[in-house]
């Protein structure tokens, strides 16, 4: 690296304004005043309020499931999640390779995680590696879609099916993401979907279940009022995971776009698959044709001997030119001081997860993102790799 001129180099690609590696689509500030102004008229501001049951009802005919429950986050959903199908001792299997919140739900409801290996190609849980973690204590199993890739659905539930164990499949990132024709977030047990400001379809902060009976859905919303079930009966001892009325408001004006945020997501996401797809040591997600993807991230893998340099140096060289990118998902969850101890956190055994996250970066990808910035980056990792 030292023969490149790093002077020169910045003089060309600096941008004057830092680009972040994720940006929410904002509503119409005029239209949210409006919802606001209603919100004031009303003086309903939370419990189930109209913003509230309309935005319920239009993302379950978005989604085209029958059954959600909308929360004020998506960590608090999971938590709903695992205490309303009565798991809260024992074991679940779940990936190393997530968001904090992953593992920390089963933490909070006094479960011990066990972390298995994730596949090489998709990223996504290791179904081949599963079976060798369960044991008398396993309940159930934690995978993620990551980036919004499907989890290999059919072998997980046949596993599960097998050993009599739930799946709650953590779909943070799977907004609207279609398999084989059918909702994603329909598989298994329970899928929890988040609406954090980071994510592609949002509502500040936000989440929900998406669940498979009229009884469950009920059963959920009484878990998230705490445990209310009238003015005089507790059915037991519940959370206050409610979703506000400002920001179901705002969602409800996200989800007027949300068609449009993926058809530009889509654009740009082509945009870097093309002027990246000749760079030797950088590999990018192939479209697979039995999935509708939602384009939410995009991520690159670096093996740092083909494309000349690691990670880390490309992360510290995209920053320096105001071009900020994210080492997601790094460290593991299973390095973490909480977990580190744990059996099943022996690197030895997550070989492809520790891989895959010393050489994971997403590039940003949003809506606003001017197609000329995803031009500009794409220059800058060909450039680099030029220069080796």
């Amino acid at each position: 690296m030292n023969h490149i001129d790093y002077h020169d180099f910045l003089k060309r690609y600096r941008l004057p304004e830092p680009v972040f590696v994720t940006q929410p689509n904002m509503p119409s500030l005029e239209d949210y005043q409006k919802s606001i102004g209603e919100i004031w008229e009303n003086k309903w501001l939370t419990n189930n309020g109209y913003f509230h049951r309309k935005l319920e009802q239009r993302i379950a005919e978005y989604l085209d499931v029958k059954h959600i429950c909308l929360f004020c986050n998506g960590t608090i959903a999971l938590l709903v999640a695992l205490h309303a199908l009565r798991i809260n001792s024992g074991e679940v299997i779940t990936t190393p390779f997530t968001f904090p919140a992953t593992p920390h739900v089963l933490y909070w409801n006094g479960i011990r995680p066990v972390f298995c290996d994730i596949d090489k190609n998709t990223f996504n849980l290791d179904p081949n590696k599963i079976e060798k973690l369960i044991s008398p204590d396993t309940k159930a199993i934690l995978p993620v879609h990551v980036y919004g890739n499907p989890c290999d659905v059919e072998k997980i539930q046949e596993i599960a099916d097998r050993h009599g164990l739930h799946v709650i499949y953590d779909a943070a990132h799977a907004f609207g993401v279609r398999y084989k024709n059918r909702p994603l977030c329909q598989y298994g047990d329970i899928s929890m979907l988040s609406f954090h400001a980071t994510k592609l379809f949002s509502t500040g902060e936000g989440g929900a279940l998406v669940v498979k009976s009229k009884a469950q859905k009920e059963r959920i919303n009484f878990l998230k009022n705490f445990g209310i079930a009238s003015q005089e009966m507790i059915i037991g001892p519940g959370i206050n995971g409610k979703m506000n009325e400002f920001q179901a408001a705002f969602g409800l004006l996200q989800l007027d776009t949300i068609d449009k945020e993926i058809s530009r997501r889509a654009a740009l996401t082509h945009t870097y698959k093309n002027m990246l797809s000749d760079v030797k040591g950088i590999t990018l997600f192939s479209d697979k044709p039995d999935v509708q993807p939602n384009y939410a991230y995009l991520p690159i893998l670096i093996d740092p001997k083909l494309y000349g340099m690691t990670r880390d140096d490309l992360y510290l060289i995209l920053e320096k030119c105001n071009i900020m990118t994210r080492k997601y998902f790094y460290p593991l969850c299973s390095t973490y001081s909480c977990y580190a101890s744990l059996p099943s956190s022996h690197p030895e055994s997550l070989s492809v997860a520790h891989e895959i996250a010393n050489n994971i970066l997403c590039l940003p990808l949003y809506s606003s993102l001017e197609m000329e910035t995803v031009q500009l980056i794409c220059n800058i990792i060909k450039d680099l790799k030029i220069s080796k």
